[in-house]
């Protein structure tokens, strides 16, 4: 690899760090700018009923401030923000805000996209950088600065003239992170300078990983940085806008946030350009699964996707922390047995704290049910196998037989391939071991008992048998007012052992059901030369 054309970064040097030592025991506020950042990464961006529609999703899920556009760089973004504005959409909590760049006949023109509406964040940018300064604006640094103010002065002047709303002021050094220190702060503090806030404005600085340049411990070493230098830090809001070039915007985030954001801009499941935005979905959920709320409602996590799968014409990775279609699923027989007795423990002490292995949250928290949590492939073990026969039938496997009949659920897939449904798995149950074609072959009579099953299969084979385990249960009928009698046998031939299973609308018959499909099993397993041609059922 060509490692000579690319130089490290330099780091800022904070020796004094104090957000190492932080916790998060509050959310950010959080703004979408899927409707913007999001949108412009798609290959084919929204048309106007999919931006409603994801609007309309932001507002359900509890978004205060939603980028909606940006407004002079196309006219369908333009049309949104004005339908926005002429339906009356936009709740009276809800802030839209809007992004320009720092020219001041299009900072105008956005401005007038933003009437009617009645809280409203005005962005004003500019990039920063010294690769942008160089290559892009051949600009010197006075040169930047002085753009840089020029927008934000007209920004002030189309805010304080506008009638009937609340404008909110927004500067962005864009590039933040491939940009000096020092000349970010200078910027900042020049832009702050001119707007000289009050405790009755709402002004931000937003940083934004335009680019992720380097790891998520340097980008909290900046933020904090610029938090403890910034000009009225007191009265402005320090927001984060972090991209994931590198894969680790979430931790650059929770960094960032630890460092003195006070404000974050992502999208939800982190769809944007290269790599993506930071993914407001697996932060707000990181801090749901440390007990600090997250303000935002995400009880039905699945629907959530679909409709962000749908607006955006992409999909989620099954993988995506929290939301992906398999991230509350084991295959791993040791993750499944641990998974399955973690719940039969929660389930015995409700009132406790959630702590299941393997299991961060409650699934049910975020709309999920417990079917999906395991999954049967030739990766499993007897206790996933043993959890899908208790949640999906009602029954309780002894461990013996749960060892049994995971193997042979493992020899059907290392030959049929794939994974076993719960279906499958209760077919193959039936089939082996409830042996229905024992009960039509003959019926148990009321005179029978285990004794006379025994005596009759030792008399037809000399083999005598004897009975090892029988664990009887109750199983309740979903479909009727009433129980069922389960019974799982263990009978031994000589030095091996022989499962059955059975119902009946009693134990004793239940017993006696298993016993016989346990013989049964028996004969089927003994030498042909010792075989009788008599059928167990038919004792």
């Amino acid at each position: 690899m060509p490692v000579e054309k690319y130089r490290p970064y330099c780091p800022i040097g904070l020796p004094d760090r104090r957000w190492p030592e932080r916790s998060l025991g509050t959310a950010p506020l959080w703004c979408s700018v899927d409707l913007r950042d999001g949108n412009q990464a798609l290959l084919d961006p929204m048309n106007p009923e999919r931006k409603l529609t994801m609007f309309e999703l932001l507002v359900r899920l509890g978004f205060t401030e939603i980028e909606v556009g940006f407004p002079t760089a196309c006219q369908a973004d333009w049309d949104f923000v004005r339908d926005l504005a002429h339906h009356d959409r936009v709740p009276e909590h809800v802030a839209v805000q809007v992004l320009t760049p720092s020219r001041e006949e299009l900072i105008m023109r956005t401005a007038r996209s933003l009437e009617g509406l009645p809280r409203t964040v005005l962005q004003v940018f500019n990039p920063t950088s010294t690769v942008q300064r160089r290559v892009v604006f051949k600009a010197d640094r006075a040169q930047t600065k002085a753009l840089a103010l020029t927008g934000a002065e007209v920004a002030m002047r189309m805010r304080d003239a506008a009638v009937g709303s609340v404008t909110a002021l927004q500067y962005a050094p864009e590039s933040f992170t491939q940009t000096e220190p020092e000349f970010a702060l200078e910027i900042c503090n020049a832009v702050l300078d001119l707007w000289r806030p009050g405790p009755d404005d709402d002004v931000r600085i937003n940083l934004p990983a335009t680019v992720e340049a380097f790891p998520p411990q340097e980008f909290g070493d900046r933020i904090e940085w610029m938090h403890r230098n910034l000009s009225y830090r007191d009265v402005v809001t320090l927001s984060v806008h972090p991209h994931n070039d590198r894969g680790t915007a979430v931790a650059a985030t929770e960094i960032a946030l630890l460092a003195g954001a006070d404000r974050v801009e992502g999208t939800l499941f982190g769809n944007g350009e290269r790599t993506g935005n930071v993914c407001l979905i697996t932060l707000a959920m990181n801090l749901f699964s440390q007990g600090v709320d997250p303000l935002l409602e995400l009880g039905e996590l699945d629907e959530v996707r679909r409709v962000v799968e749908e607006c955006n014409g992409l999909p989620v990775s099954p993988r995506h922390p929290w939301g992906g279609d398999l991230v509350y699923t084991s295959f791993a027989g040791s993750h499944q047995d641990a998974i399955s007795k973690g719940l039969a423990a929660q389930r015995r002490d409700s009132d406790q704290v959630w702590d299941v292995p393997y299991l961060p949250i409650d699934p049910h928290d975020v709309g999920r049910d417990y079917q999906a949590l395991i999954r049967i492939n030739n990766q499993s073990g007897k206790g996933g196998i043993a959890h899908v026969m208790r949640t999906e039938h009602g029954l309780d496997l002894p461990t013996r037989l749960q060892i049994e009949f995971s193997a042979l659920v493992q020899r059907h897939l290392d030959t049929y391939g794939g994974e076993a449904s719960p279906d499958l798995i209760w077919s193959l149950f039936v089939e082996e071991y409830l042996r229905p074609e024992t009960e039509v072959n003959g019926a148990i009579g009321v005179d029978s008992s285990a004794e006379a099953l025994l005596a009759d299969f030792a008399f037809h084979h000399p083999k005598p048998a004897r009975v090892l385990t029988v664990m009887p249960q109750v199983v309740r009928d979903s479909d009727a007012d009433g129980a069922w009698r389960y019974c799982c046998c263990e009978v031994a031939v000589g030095t091996t052992a022989h499962w059955g299973a059975g119902f009946g609308e009693t134990a004793r018959e239940a017993h006696l059901v298993a016993l016989r499909a346990a013989l049964c099993r028996a004969t089927e397993r003994m030498p042909r030369t010792l075989s009788s041609s008599h059928p167990v059922g038919q004792m």
